[in-house]
């Protein structure tokens, strides 16, 4: 499937796909085929990726979230992970949008889009390039680790001690990693975030 590989591990959208095939008689019936062979991942609607066995290369769970809904950036305990500051497998991939919350199942994994303010949302946003393939948008650790505090339902953290607890035994955080983080980060969403107060513990715990 030579046509496919040149999309390698990047999503692509059913016009795309179409275009590709516009030489069949029904391009429509050779992408059904397609994914019923298993040769293309159904990703939502109109959107679709190679499968691993035609591309012969580990999809992404970072790229895929940024194209199945935007925008956003991938954070949370899905962007701690892949930082290596959490050790527990994640199985639900969490972003950030500043449009309305959603969540998408497909056979990739289950990802949830959880809605902030236009000026939170521009904070603290990294550029990740793999292998100079691709590009995914993900929190910074210090982005990942306010959207935590801020977006964790039923969340009380009234102390820095609380808070050290919460990062240590809950999210089971490596804690010396907070000593090359950026306190202007933090700062920044002080400033245009939720949960002002935890915030600021989290800022006291930076500069401990």
């Amino acid at each position: 499937m030579e046509k496919l590989e040149q999309f390698g591990v990047v999503p692509v959208d059913y016009a795309g796909l179409h275009s590709l095939f516009s030489d069949y008689r029904s391009p429509r019936n050779k992408i059904a085929n397609l994914e019923q062979a298993g040769k293309i991942i159904r990703l939502k609607r109109g959107m679709y990726v190679v499968s691993p066995k035609v591309s012969r290369q580990l999809l992404s769970v970072e790229l895929i979230a940024n194209h199945i809904y935007g925008p956003s950036y991938v954070s949370m305990e899905s962007a701690l992970r892949y930082y290596g500051l959490i050790p527990e497998q994640v199985y639900t991939i969490r972003s950030m949008t500043p449009n309305r919350s959603k969540r998408f199942k497909n056979e990739i994994g289950d990802f949830e889009y959880i809605t902030v303010n236009d000026a939170y949302y521009s904070i603290g946003i990294k550029l990740q390039k793999v292998e100079n393939k691709y590009t995914f948008q993900i929190a910074s650790p210090e982005k990942a680790l306010c959207d935590m505090i801020t977006s964790t339902k039923q969340l009380r953290i009234q102390s820095v001690k609380a808070l050290q607890t919460y990062l240590e035994e809950d999210l089971r955080f490596e804690i010396p990693a907070l000593d090359t983080m950026d306190a202007d980060i933090i700062k920044e969403c002080i400033n245009t975030g939720k949960k002002k107060q935890v915030l600021k513990l989290l800022l006291k715990l930076l500069e401990s």
